[in-house]
């Protein structure tokens, strides 16, 4: 009796794992009837679903544009500064204003060079005789702070563009995996018991949407807080140099 009972038990199994290689290669069979490659869910999408493809494309390459456009400033920026600084600093040592001038308008993309011309052409334009009154350091330093706002303006310029690609980026893929899944469900309604085929197309557009939008939104996000970061580097450089040059026209007061 032990025998037979395990020789039932093994046909039941047998059975079982049939019934099951049966299912799996009839759903195989279906499946091999759809292609589920990125260019054949592509094709599969509604209208709908690639309107907000061409939306998130759009946003994709406005966002590269100004991550180049921007990595290509700063470069710029840092690169002409490095020139500059130390020529500057030997014509200012030898109080050579008139010189330092000239540098500054020889580097128009180096952000320093625009604050310090600033400074420099304020304090030359108000200084009188060898007495230098305090009226010109406070409209040098006016000066400064103006042209620091305005180059720190200059700089961020784009970056509220990538803030807000980053942040509404993956809404609208939200929106077209929403449309995806509503397609998916009429698709369902209308071929009941038709197989995983009659939902494939909606699905796939719900799953491109997703990942779309987020392929567009983590560069974006990436991008902007490294730039940001820079514009910080760069403002704190401005500040910097717009003290010395307090410091270098306090001390010129003093020796007259």
């Amino acid at each position: 009796m032990l025998l037979l009972s395990n020789l039932w038990l093994a046909g039941g199994k047998l059975a079982f794992f049939l019934m099951q290689a049966t299912d799996t290669g009839a759903g195989g069979a279906s499946a091999q009837t759809e292609d589920f490659s990125l260019w054949g869910m592509i094709q599969k999408m509604g209208w709908p679903a690639r309107i907000v493809a061409i939306i998130l494309a759009i946003m994709s390459m406005y966002s590269i544009a100004i991550m180049v456009e921007r990595w290509l400033t700063y470069n710029a920026a840092k690169n002409q500064s490095r020139q500059f600084a130390p020529k500057v600093a030997a014509a200012l040592r030898e109080n050579r204003i008139d010189e330092a001038i000239t540098i500054s308008d020889r580097h128009k993309k180096s952000h320093l060079a625009m604050v310090v011309n600033a400074g420099l052409q304020e304090f030359q334009a108000h200084q009188a005789g060898s007495d230098i009154p305090g009226s010109t350091l406070d409209a040098a330093r006016r000066a400064l702070q103006r042209a620091t706002a305005l180059k720190t303006a200059e700089l961020r310029r784009g970056l509220s563009g990538l803030a807000t690609i980053g942040s509404t980026a993956p809404f609208v893929g939200l929106f077209g995996t929403v449309v995806g899944v509503i397609r998916a469900f009429q698709d369902m309604k209308q071929a009941e018991g038709a197989g995983i085929g009659a939902v494939a197309g909606g699905i796939s557009e719900a799953l491109i949407e997703t990942a779309f939008g987020l392929l567009v939104a983590i560069p974006a996000v990436w991008a902007f807080n490294y730039f940001v970061n820079k514009v910080e580097a760069f403002t704190i450089e401005m500040d910097n140099s717009s003290s010395e040059l307090i410091d270098y026209f306090l001390k010129k007061r003093e020796l007259r």
